[in-house]
């Protein structure tokens, strides 16, 4: 009964659906939070009638900025293109932290100004949420705003490259989400741009505006009647709220924090605290015995929570909704344990025990196998799985990553062998006769294959872990995995790589060797004039630049002065003077410490290599099936003979050298 979950985002155009949000988002998506600011009109007091209707509260949202957005998910930080960004309607709804229950209103107007997304409407819904956005706002509440949209294309812009999205110019490593359609833009109380704020405002019953940080604001020149009651002037609104404040100070203090209920709505219905001190009074009565139901406020992403919250996993605020944060800290004060974990889904599902002696009949009711058909409320598999995946991400990065740098990437559908042809030596224009038709090229009869196989390890959480209540085993074993992947895709690409004796030859003028080849001005010089002098198939310049330099740890020092130092001075045997050094910010540094390693066929500390950008001319491939290039996870009950959690870990990839005019070897000694 294996559940699979998402991994990381793909780094090239890849269709995928999330939300663009900072509260709830659904269940396998990605967030991508856009908050900004939120300005509300709300009808003064006493209004009625027609005008009431007229009148409704209006709101103004800055919904984004246009900058860039640090996101749970991707590694590298997402800015949403407005120029490609649908606008279905200039009706769509407004809502209260993205849940479909709790409407505020409608939008009458979308729109991108200055590379920003504004939107205006009106507050048009009858509902407590929707009483409680204006009320809280004429308190002074600064409410934010927050994005739902559907992404179909998105792209990767990589280290040393830049991109110019809505007026601004972002530096890669980013992604840039390209095409997204809008759905939804919803009302938060705390979004993850800590900078933005909100203006909020009143209108008089003839149109005229106060602010809520203004004592008066009307027309020029005019001084407030003295018994306007219609209008809060700075001090009323500061009385009122510190009344508020009072208030609630109060009714927390009655409820002591064991009335959690019980203060939540005296605090949002109004309540005083003799109010408040009454109901606590009553829910403090003995109860008689009730016949005891599944608790329904603890669900999937709520058990996730928890394990997440038990686990101290960074940024958790941006995955987790913070209605399941709240309802997981309260149903588990103490943290949850792995035993705990199964034992709270085994009883949503049905079980009836009151203990973990069965362990056997709880993994069967866990993992929903005591249970029929369509009953099952919890999906503890689900759970683990995607819990297990955050954990498999860290692992998975935490390795050497060198290999992403120098490889073309490429996206297959199956395991089949994939073939590129190379438009070399027919691939130039030619000219064209008055009335005449263009000619035809050819592909030329350079091709490089690759193909992607399967690589997996599996590991279990056994009866100990979960006896233990080890919840640390769900961590544990995803990092290990993770890690296991990030190795085991390095072995096999620098194996390919680093075999390359063929490949980097004097028959194909991309080797050079020597003392005057050691790592320094000199060699880097004669090995940029090697590359620089290949040519294509018929004799011809390849008109390919290089940009990478590859070296082994042993020269990490030198290739870094290469590429930063102005000057190279050496003042050592003949003395000689300060020179400028040709080669500063020519070529970007990789260092790889499998590049000497003694298991590696070709390895040396002395061997450097010169390379194009890998989107210009890659001289190796990485194939990842259907663009996958992080680990999956599964998880599922153990078999029959083994009590315990099984997790597997698994990654599609292939690894293949490409073009030898991609690059220049220098074995850098005789």
């Amino acid at each position: 009964m294996a559940t699979k979950t998402p991994t990381a985002p793909k780094t090239r155009f890849a269709p995928k659906s999330l939300w663009l949000e900072a509260a709830a988002p659904p269940a396998g998506a990605l967030p991508l939070t856009l908050t900004g600011t939120a300005e509300i009109t709300a009808i003064a007091a006493g209004a009625g009638g027609a005008d009431a209707e007229k009148s409704l509260p209006r709101f103004k949202m800055l919904a984004y900025t246009g900058g860039a957005m640090r996101v749970a998910g991707w590694r590298h930080p997402v800015v949403l293109d407005l120029a490609g960004l649908a606008v279905p309607s200039q009706n769509r709804p407004i809502r209260f932290a993205h849940d479909p229950a709790a409407g505020v209103g409608h939008t009458d107007a979308i729109k991108v100004e200055g590379g920003q997304l504004i939107a205006t409407g009106v507050i048009s819904r009858d509902t407590a949420t929707a009483r409680e956005v204006v009320a809280s706002s004429r308190n002074g509440f600064p409410w934010q705003a927050s994005v739902g949209a559907s992404v179909e294309e998105f792209e990767f812009i990589r280290e040393s490259q830049k991109a110019t999205v809505n007026g601004q110019e972002f530096a890669g490593p980013i992604n840039v989400v390209r095409k997204a359609t809008l759905g939804e833009i919803s009302f938060v109380d705390l979004g993850a741009d800590g900078r933005t704020s909100a203006s909020i405002a009143a209108h008089r019953n003839k149109g005229t505006s106060i602010m809520a940080d203004d004592p008066v604001h009307s027309n020029p020149g005019s001084t407030p009647a003295p018994n306007a009651g219609t209008e809060p002037n700075a001090e009323q609104i500061r009385a009122q709220a510190l009344a508020e404040t009072t208030r609630i100070a109060a009714i927390r203090k009655v409820c002591g924090g064991s009335h959690t209920e019980v203060e939540a709505q005296a605090i949002r219905d109004g309540w005083d605290a003799t109010r408040a001190e009454l109901e606590v009074l009553r829910a403090s009565r003995p109860k008689t015995p009730a016949v005891h139901a599944p608790d329904t406020s603890v669900t999937n992403e709520v058990l996730e929570a928890a394990c997440l919250q038990s686990a101290r996993l960074d940024g958790i605020e941006t995955i987790c909704s913070a209605l399941a944060l709240e309802l997981a800290s309260r149903s588990f004060r103490h943290g949850i344990g792995l035993r705990e974990l199964l034992c709270e889904a085994a009883k949503l599902n049905g079980y009836c025990g009151n203990s973990f002696r069965d362990h056997r009949q709880v993994l069967e009711y866990a993992f929903g196998r005591g249970v029929e058909a369509g009953m099952t409320t919890i999906d503890v598999g689900g759970i683990l799985s995607s819990v297990a995946n955050k954990f498999l991400l860290e692992g998975f990065f935490s390795v050497e990553r060198v290999w992403r740098s120098v490889c073309a990437v490429r996206n297959v559908s199956d395991f089949k062998t994939v073939t590129s042809y190379r438009l070399v030596g027919k691939d130039q224009y030619e000219q064209v006769a008055p009335g005449g038709e263009l000619k035809h090229g050819t592909l030329g009869e350079e091709t490089y294959s690759n193909k992607a196989d399967t690589y997996g390890l599996m590991l279990s959480i056994d009866r100990r872990d979960i006896i233990n209540d080890d919840l640390g085993a769900i961590t544990t074993v995803p990092r290990k995995l993770g890690r296991g992947s990030g190795l085991k895709i390095n072995d096999v690409f620098w194996t390919a790589f680093m075999n390359n004796a063929a490949f980097f030859s004097a028959g194909n003028k991309n080797f050079i060797s020597g003392a005057d080849t050691a790592l320094g001005i000199d060699g880097l010089t004669k090995g940029e004039v090697t590359f620089m002098d290949l040519v294509d198939s018929d004799g011809k310049p390849t008109g390919v630049m290089p940009s990478i330099l590859l070296v082994p740890t042993a020269l990490s020092a030198v290739g870094t002065q290469l590429y930063k130092s102005v000057e190279m001075r050496d003042t050592t045997v003949n003395v000689k003077f300060p020179v400028a050094n040709p080669h500063q910010g020519k070529f970007r540094i990789e260092v790889s410490r499998y590049l000497s390693n003694a298991l590696y066929t070709g390895n040396s500390t002395k061997a450097w290599y010169l390379l194009a950008d890998p989107s210009d001319l890659p001289v190796i491939e990485v194939a990842f099936l259907n663009g996958n290039e992080s680990p999956t996870i599964e998880t599922a009950e153990a078999d029959f003979n083994q009590l315990g959690v099984r997790m597997r870990g698994y990654h599609d990839f292939g690894v293949a050298l490409q073009d030898p005019r991609g690059g220049v070897k220098s074995k850098g000694e005789v």
